[in-house]
Formats: C-alpha cells, sequence, structure tokens
C-alpha cells in the first residue's frame, strides 16, 4: 500500500477482540490488518483455542466503517478472543516524510506475526493402525488386552463410537483418508489393493491430500511408516506416487506393506494366493512337452523337434519368471526408504519398530519450533506381526495379543515425545485403524487377526460392520473437552476437511470432497453428524449404505458368502469376494435398525417395521444421487496397473542386485535416539 508523506502519521495499536470488523470474537486475523481510507487488507480468519460457536469457514475481515482519514493507516494485531478488554495506543509522529517509519513499524508487526499465527494453527499428529479391530482396545470394551496409553489418549480427549472406514482394506481406505473422497474417485477400485512395490498404479497426481495442503499453509509434513499408495508409473525413480509427490516433505518407512513373506520364518502367502495358481500353470507345460517329446521318440505322433524344444524353453521361461517373482518376494516388496532413497533391502522385521520409533520421536524434535504435520502410519498390527523380544509372550492372546500391546506401548513413546518437547497443549492428536480386523488370519496354531467386539464381519467386507467400524480418538488440550464420547456416524474421510481447517487451508471446491469437518461435532457447535448417508463398497460394489435419521438405518443389497456357513468369515480364502458367486445379491434388501440392533443380528421386515419400505426407498433415492456424482477416471488397481514390473523395481543397487541389508544409511546421527522401556 502507498502512503504519501504528510504532516503526521496516527499509528493505532489495538488489543482485544474483532475491534472494528466483523469477525466473531472467536476468530483471529492471521495478517496484519491494514486500513487506509475504505481499505482492509488482512489474512483469513482461523479459529482460536479455548473460543467457541466459530463458523466452520474462515471470513476474510471487513470493516465496519471507513477510516477516520486517508492519511491514517491503522494496524491491528489480536491476540485473545474473549478475555482482554480493549485498549488503544496512538501515537503520533511530526514529520515530513514518514514512509521509513512506516515501514519499519509494520516490520517489526509482520515479524511477531507468524508467533499469533501459530498460536491458533496446532501441530497435527495422526496415527493409523493396520488391521486393528475396535474390540481390541481397553477404551473399547477390551478387559484382556492392556493399551493403557490409547485408554489415556481417549480420557484426554473425544472418542468415537461410530468412526467408519470408507473402504475394507488399505489401499482404499488410506487413499479416501488422506483425500476425504470415497476411493471410486480417484480409481481405487479393481483388484481392492497393490500386490507389488513395482506395480505401475497408486494415488494419481491430480489428487490433493491434506499434506500438500498444510505444506502450502507453511507446515512441515511428514510421513512415517506404510504408505500403500504405490510409487512409480513409468520408469523406476519417477515417483509419480511416492510420498513426497503428494505433499510430504519427508518419509521414512515402506512403500507397500506388510505381508508374511517380510518374516523368511514364514509361508509365504503371495505363494499361496498367487504362486501355487502360476505353479500349477508351470507344471501342467512341463507335462505336456514331456509327453510331446516322448511320443516323438516313440513314433506316435509326428511333431517336429523344433517345436518340441520351443515348448520345453516355454516351460522353462515361465518356472524362471514364477521364481524370480515369487522367490524373491521379500527382496522386490519388504524394503524401507527414506525419502527417494531405499535404505534396507530386504528389511530386518527384529529392528523396524524401533526405528520408526527413532525417525516419529527425531521428526518432532526437529520441528518442535514450527507448525508441523506428522502422520505415523503404523505397520502395528498386521501380519506377519513382527514383535520384539520384549513383548513376546505378554499377552493373554498369543502373538496377535504380544503386537497390540507392543503397539500401543509404541504409541505411548510418540505421545511422550510431544510432552517432552512441551508440544502436548499445542497438538492435535489423532488416532484410528484404517479398517476392521482380518478374521481370516490365521496360522496352524492361533488367530493372528483381531477383534471387531460385537460387530458381525472383519476386514475385507465392504457392507457389515465390523469390517468398516473402527477405533477413533482425538485429543486437543484446552480445546476439545477430555472424556467425551460421541456416538454419531463419523468417517476416516473427515480427517482431510477437519486437518485442513485446523492448518488454515481451504478445501479444495473442483472437486467432490465426501467428508466433513469434525471441529463442529467435537466442540460441541452441533449435535449430530453432518453426514445424513455414507456409501459402503466392497472394491467397485456398493454393499451396503447407511441413512443417518433419528434412528440409523442400515440397508444391505450385497453380502458375502461365509464359508463355512455360520463362521462369519471366508475361511476357504484369504479375503470375502465383491463379486461373483462368493457374494449374496439380496432382493428386497437387508434392513437394519443400528440405533437398537449395533450387531445387524436381526434384519427387519415389512411386518416387524411399519418403515421399511419407506426407508428402502429413501435410501435407495440417495444411492442415486451419490452415483450421479461419480465420473469416469482412470482404474488404477487395473490387472495392468498391479502386475510386477522389473523395470519398475526399487533397487538400492544394480538391478537385480538388490541387497542393503543393515545398511549405514539408516540413521543421519542427528535422528538417533535411545529407546528405553
Amino acid at each position: 500500500m502507498a502512503v504519501c508523506p504528510g504532516d503526521s502519521l496516527l499509528l493505532w495499536f489495538g488489543l482485544g477482540p474483532g475491534s472494528g470488523a466483523q469477525c466473531k470474537n472467536q476468530w483471529l486475523p492471521t495478517g496484519l490488518r491494514i486500513l487506509s481510507g475504505s481499505l482492509c487488507v488482512t489474512g483469513p480468519c482461523l479459529p482460536t483455542p479455548g473460543c467457541q460457536d466459530h463458523p466452520q469457514q474462515p471470513q476474510p475481515c471487513q470493516l465496519d466503517e471507513p477510516a477516520p482519514s486517508s492519511r491514517e493507516l491503522v494496524c491491528t494485531v489480536h491476540f485473545a478472543c474473549q478475555t482482554l478488554d480493549v485498549y488503544f495506543l496512538p501515537l503520533v509522529f511530526l514529520c515530513r516524510d514518514c514512509t521509513l517509519l512506516l515501514l519499519w513499524v509494520c516490520v517489526l508487526l509482520r515479524t511477531s506475526e507468524p508467533k499469533a499465527s501459530n498460536a491458533s494453527r496446532p501441530n497435527i499428529l495422526l496415527i493409523l493402525a493396520d488391521d486393528l479391530g475396535i474390540g481390541d482396545i481397553g477404551c473399547y470394551g477390551n478387559d484382556t488386552l492392556r493399551t493403557p496409553n490409547i485408554d489415556r489418549l481417549a480420557e484426554e480427549g473425544v472418542r468415537l463410537t461410530q468412526h467408519l472406514a470408507a473402504a475394507p482394506l488399505c489401499t482404499p481406505s488410506r487413499a479416501a483418508f488422506l483425500t476425504g473422497r470415497y476411493a471410486l474417485r480417484s480409481g481405487g477400485a479393481g483388484f481392492r489393493v497393490l500386490y507389488w512395490t513395482a506395480g505401475s498404479g497408486g494415488l494419481p497426481a491430480n489428487e490433493t491430500t491434506f499434506a500438500r495442503i498444510l505444506k502450502q499453509q507453511g507446515y512441515a509434513t511428514g510421513l512415517i511408516g506404510k504408505w500403500h499408495q504405490g510409487l512409480n508409473c513409468a520408469a523406476r525413480g519417477d515417483h509419480c506416487h511416492h510420498p513426497l509427490a503428494h505433499g510430504f516433505d519427508y518419509f521414512y518407512g515402506m512403500p507397500f506393506t506388510l505381508i508374511p513373506d517380510c518374516d523368511p520364518r514364514r509361508h509365504s502367502q503371495m505363494d499361496v494366493l498367487a504362486g501355487s495358481a502360476v505353479r500349477h500353470y508351470v507344471s501342467a507345460l512341463a507335462l505336456g512337452v514331456l509327453s510331446l517329446a516322448a511320443a516323438q521318440r516313440c513314433g506316435l505322433l509326428s511333431v517336429p523337434w523344433r517345436a518340441v524344444w520351443g515348448a520345453a524353453g516355454l516351460a522353462s521361461l515361465g518356472l524362471a519368471s514364477w521364481f524370480f517373482c515369487y522367490g524373491f518376494m521379500r527382496h522386490w516388496n519388504c524394503i524401507l526408504m527414506r525419502n527417494h532413497e531405499v535404505t534396507e533391502q530386504p528389511m530386518d522385521l527384529e529392528r523396524t519398530t524401533g526405528r520408526m520409533l527413532q525417525e516419529a520421536v527425531a521428526y518432532i524434535q526437529r520441528n518442535k519450533d514450527r507448525p508441523f504435520l506428522l502422520f505415523v502410519s503404523l505397520l502395528h498390527v498386521h501380519t506377519p506381526l513382527p514383535t520384539t523380544k520384549a513383548f513376546l509372550g505378554r499377552s493373554r492372546h498369543g502373538l496377535y495379543g504380544d503386537n497390540v500391546e507392543e503397539m500401543d506401548w509404541l504409541v505411548g513413546k510418540i505421545l511422550d515425545a510431544l510432552e517432552e518437547n512441551g508440544l502436548r497443549n499445542s497438538t492435535f492428536t489423532y488416532f484410528a485403524s484404517d479398517h476392521g480386523g482380518s478374521l481370516g488370519a490365521r496360522d496352524e496354531r492361533q488367530q493372528l487377526g483381531g477383534w471387531n467386539g460385537i460387530y458381525r464381519g472383519g476386514k475385507g467386507m465392504g457392507g457389515w460392520e465390523g469390517g468398516i467400524r473402527v477405533p477413533g480418538i482425538l485429543r486437543w488440550p484446552g480445546v476439545l473437552p477430555a472424556g467425551r464420547v460421541i456416538q454419531e456416524p463419523t468417517s476416516l474421510m473427515d480427517v482431510f476437511p477437519t486437518v485442513v481447517q485446523l492448518g488454515g487451508g481451504q478445501v479444495p471446491q473442483d472437486r467432490v470432497i465426501d467428508g466433513h469437518s469434525l471441529l463442529p461435532l467435537l466442540r460441541g457447535a452441533q449435535e449430530h453428524s453432518a453426514h445424513e448417508f455414507l456409501f459402503h463398497y466392497c472394491g467397485r460394489a456398493l454393499h451396503a449404505a447407511r441413512w443417518h435419521q433419528r434412528d440409523i438405518w442400515k440397508v444391505h443389497y450385497v453380502t458375502p458368502q461365509f464359508h463355512p456357513a455360520g463362521s462369519g468369515s471366508c475361511l476357504n480364502q484369504h479375503l470375502c469376494p465383491c463379486s461373483g458367486e462368493g457374494v449374496i445379491h439380496h432382493s428386497p434388501p437387508l434392513l437394519f435398525d443400528l440405533s437398537r440392533d449395533p450387531a445387524e443380528a436381526q434384519p427387519l421386515s415389512p411386518d416387524s417395521e411399519p418403515l421399511y419400505h419407506a426407508v428402502i426407498e429413501r435410501v435407495g433415492e440417495a444411492v442415486a444421487r451419490h452415483q450421479e456424482t461419480l465420473s469416469p477416471v482412470p482404474q488404477q488397481l487395473s490387472l495392468g496397473n498391479i502386475m510386477w514390473k522389473p523395470w519398475l523395481q526399487p533397487c538400492c543397487g544394480t538391478f537385480p542386485f538388490c541387497w542393503c541389508p543393515q545398511g549405514n544409511r539408516l540413521f543421519p546421527t542427528s535422528s538417533c535416539t535411545v529407546l528405553r522401556m
């Protein structure tokens, strides 16, 4: 702004709530407000800790009346919302040219601006467990597993009892978590998850994550742990799906996910799922080649020897391909990266927990003097359940219980790091699981998956509550009421607009955002969830939908066919299918009242529920409107995108000689911390 030299310059410094502006008292302007004539220059308004009834969206400050004189410059900085009275200190300077003085004063005020701004922008810590059942935690009713740190988080914050994943499997659920959108909108359907680090599918570059928006707002943005949203597109090292391409400025962890192959002592799950089919195919081809050779030798068939040798070469190539893919599964998928660099290949599971904790604590220490977003994407409690010796045999529920209790210890250490760095009260902390516990994870001795409490179904089941209802805990001391329990339907997709609002950003307006900010609900400004309807997908198929009216109605269109019948799971295969012969299509649909029957044990009928037809019709209309908002997009989980492509394989050496176990590049000296039990 240009200010003409004059005989006098009047500077007003104000301490007080929203003086001279239409911003409510509960909101602070982040920028220095400069008023000249009728001009108001300011930044957006942000929520202030401890203030209530603020608007959901930031509003620009506007003048109630123009400034008294075009030669007056009024600079107002607000420091509190309701506690300070309004004070004004007029300073009059007589001078010929006050331009230099003006610039000097405003520079000083601008220098102090970030501190006032950061006070209203909390640090954000997001902790997401993998495959954790809602019934595995003490504060959700488990009295046989010890989870004191997570329970303490719930006591000091808000606990959500109807928190829902947007998908029942890792890749689509996490895509929805990062973007606030159903995974179908970003192409996250098809084969349901990514199966290889060297596949070409992943989170598209045109999707906007909360990390990208907060980075634009000046936040440090870090991801420690599991990614599972793809890595490369066309060439090794293009990193088109990498976390650093989606707004994170630091990444340490697995670009893929834990699989049984990561533990060299366990049998290969991928070999069971896909390798066995390849092995049978190669065996049949080899048998055919031998039969041709024998027939040719005995004169039973007139087949050129060139054809026989060609078939033999094809069989050998198939066998070599199978062995190269599945025999080296641990090397291809079980790797650790720091930013774009592969640091360990294959990874050492026994040391991984300590490394993840060191990285998380070091990130907090490095960024304690600036606002940060830290997404700790835990490897716990996914199979093969790597557990340190200190926790083996401690629980009453075998290896899975040991892993849950170690996870709780890990969460406690991260929370301790906030406390030790003086960040507890200035950090918004969130804990959840990406979907329900796995009922099909087991070996010949024990169950290796979680417990979903009273809820029916589990991981991979898009409609049943056990596959999608997850723990949800939020803490922000002094802002969110301690010990509060909210029973309204909420979604993992709600984290996106919540985090964006906390960081002072704007939710994208050029696309459909399915999540809603949790802040009005958490702080008591709203009594009911903003979700009237939620839709529950299994791959591409819509399995169920819920309607939050006075009651909470749940309509099932498709359910998996359990095997054996009555088992509550599909024990004849790794996951229940989404379509085909393994599902049941219900016409008319199944209807449950979750308010009275959260376990979905008794489906309603027109005879038992007078509103049956009205509810089915109302939900059907909502489904139709929702599906009209879905646009065709490239499928990221198509067969071509999930296949292993050697030219996309991340490698710490020269491919295929990828070998750097326990390399010296694992930890920079500055990030090493001592771990104590």
